[in-house]
């Protein structure tokens, strides 16, 4: 057998030596998340989120320089602007997230093993998208106009609107579960499946607890989520390799800083503002690239982190002059 052939092989843009090296890096994280650091449940504190953090933010920036090194410093940089953008627009999913755990009464104790479960089903979930969606591209090119018409539309919208919270009981596949599967309303442990007498059947039965129901209710907010983030991604690269690697790491890295982010986004302001003009910025890149010419991957990098720090600091500022206020 020629292995030397076989690493080479081309999958979706890349050799199969990457990504192989990617699935590696990823399923070596997983198994130290749950088997080294959440082997039994606890309250993450947030120093240990924080610190947890910023491992596997430091691994995504050892893999984006990696990136840099083995295709290019367009290659690199353009993983490193889909990576913050990624990471800016999950911000969102974040707060919707806690309200979903609140709803189901999940106990912080617990909340870790769901957001785990979840990154499973985003792995997969977020493959299948970004396939699809650059297949379209790839075979209709003014696919991708759309996608940054879209864009520009969501920052716009993003930036005026002020929408009430996610109406949860309304899903309508868990709707379909209660109806049709029995549902303990207490929680047992960290399962997701238990077995309990049923009156009506007259046996113990399999039932659905809650924490399943919030892990199956995370996972349609993330796909609901990625209609924004994967157009996004596409106007800022159509390579697949790129495109994924970039999500699947943010995606991780927010999930790890998730007990953080709750207890601070109350102070993230201007984030919202900061994120409509990321999108709207993608959107217009797109539509330049297709008509005039490419924009550079530095520009669009520089871009996109002014902006979040822009985002940040006004943030920051806003919060300690409210604080003054109170004091006075």
């Amino acid at each position: 057998m020629d292995y030397s052939s076989l690493l080479s092989l081309q999958i979706m843009d890349e050799s199969l030596l990457f990504w192989g090296g990617f699935l590696t890096i990823v399923l070596g994280l997983l198994v130290f998340d749950l088997g080294v650091l959440n082997r039994r449940d606890h309250e993450a504190g947030i120093k240990e989120s924080l610190r947890t953090a910023l491992l596997y933010f430091m691994v995504a920036c050892g893999f984006g320089v990696w990136v840099w090194i083995a295709r290019g410093a367009d290659d690199g940089m353009d993983f490193f602007t889909a990576y913050l953008v990624e990471q800016s627009l999950s911000l969102d999913n974040i707060f919707v997230m806690s309200l979903i755990f609140s709803y189901f009464a999940i106990p912080r104790v617990y909340q870790h093993r769901v957001l785990f479960w979840g990154i499973i089903g985003v792995i997969v979930f977020r493959g299948i998208m970004i396939g699809f969606g650059l297949a379209l591209v790839h075979h209709f090119d003014w696919v991708l106009l759309i996608f940054a018409a879209f864009l520009i539309f969501t920052g716009i919208k993003l930036m005026f609107s002020h929408e009430d919270n996610p109406a949860i009981e309304e899903n309508g596949l868990i709707r379909l579960l209660k109806k049709h599967f029995p549902v303990t309303t207490t929680i047992e442990s960290n399962k997701f499946l238990i077995r309990e007498f049923h009156t009506a059947r007259d046996r113990k039965t399999l039932h659905i607890t809650p924490l399943l129901l919030a892990l199956i209710t995370i996972e349609c907010a993330d796909i609901i989520f990625a209609f924004d983030s994967v157009p996004a991604v596409f106007a800022i690269t159509t390579d697949s390799f790129i495109a994924y690697t970039s999500n699947i790491f943010a995606i991780i890295g927010l999930r790890a800083m998730y007990f953080v982010l709750t207890a601070l986004i109350h102070r993230f302001s201007y984030m919202n503002y900061a994120l409509s003009l990321i999108l709207v910025m993608i959107g217009l890149k797109a539509f330049y690239a297709h008509f005039f010419d490419k924009v550079p991957s530095w520009l669009s990098l520089g871009l996109t982190l002014g902006i979040l720090v822009g985002g940040f600091i006004l943030s920051f500022l806003k919060t300690k002059a409210d604080e003054a206020k109170q004091k006075v």
